[in-house]
């Protein structure tokens, strides 16, 4: 994406983030950070009017001379990125990226943690739909992954089940392999929390609380 708002010339001390949440904009801004780089652009429509939550955003960072800048489906794709990332964390070996076509991301490699040990890696729960017990090569994507021509690659590349997040129910009646859906910034934090290391960054942490309520056993 590139680009969202211009802000000083000189840019020594650098932030990234997953979103520019209004939250994540005023510590970026109170920080004294010259620039706060995230994944997910701020704006999704073109504005004819800076009000709401994008004045919310823009606010602190115009005021501290921030620069925004975002990097979404380049950093999918990328080298070291989003799903490299993913692969990382989860332990994946004898990785091969799924790039059959140019809108193809994610990676398949076999795991050797549990699904229960996963989930605790990610730190959020999993749902599940299909029979995972059997698993031991998976195709892992960042975001809202979940395309049938996706899953269909992925699975002629020896995954036996597919992890991304965003799951329609009417795909997964459909699917061929099992699918394993955990939240979207489970998945892509990741990355960003590996580019803040790898650059010498700070990372502001502002992604959304989730958790999910089971029902009452009696």
């Amino acid at each position: 994406v590139g680009l969202l708002y211009e802000g000083k010339e000189e840019i020594v001390k650098i932030a990234c983030a997953l979103d520019a949440t209004p939250e994540v904009a005023q510590k970026a801004a109170d920080g004294g950070f010259d620039a706060l780089v995230v994944h997910h652009p701020a704006f999704w429509n073109p504005m004819l009017a800076v009000t709401g939550r994008a004045a919310e955003i823009l606010r602190p960072l115009a005021k501290a001379d921030v620069n925004l800048y975002a990097m979404h489906t380049n950093f999918d794709h990328v080298k070291g990125g989003i799903n490299d990332a993913l692969a990382e964390l989860l332990g994946l070996t004898d990785c091969v990226r799924l790039d059959a076509t140019p809108e193809s991301l994610g990676v398949v490699g076999n795991i050797s943690m549990s699904f229960q040990e996963m989930a605790k890696v990610l730190g959020c729960g999993l749902r599940v739909w299909g029979d995972i017990s059997s698993v031991r090569r998976i195709a892992a994507a960042g975001g809202a992954a979940f395309d049938p021509s996706l899953i269909r690659e992925a699975q002629a590349r020896g995954a036996e089940a597919f992890l991304a997040s965003e799951l329609k129910y009417s795909l997964a009646l459909e699917s061929p392999i099992p699918l394993i859906e955990a939240t979207h910034c489970a998945l892509e934090a990741p990355g960003m929390r590996a580019l803040a290391r790898r650059e010498g960054w700070a990372f502001i942490e502002g992604s959304p609380k989730t958790s999910i309520i089971e029902p009452t056993v009696e």
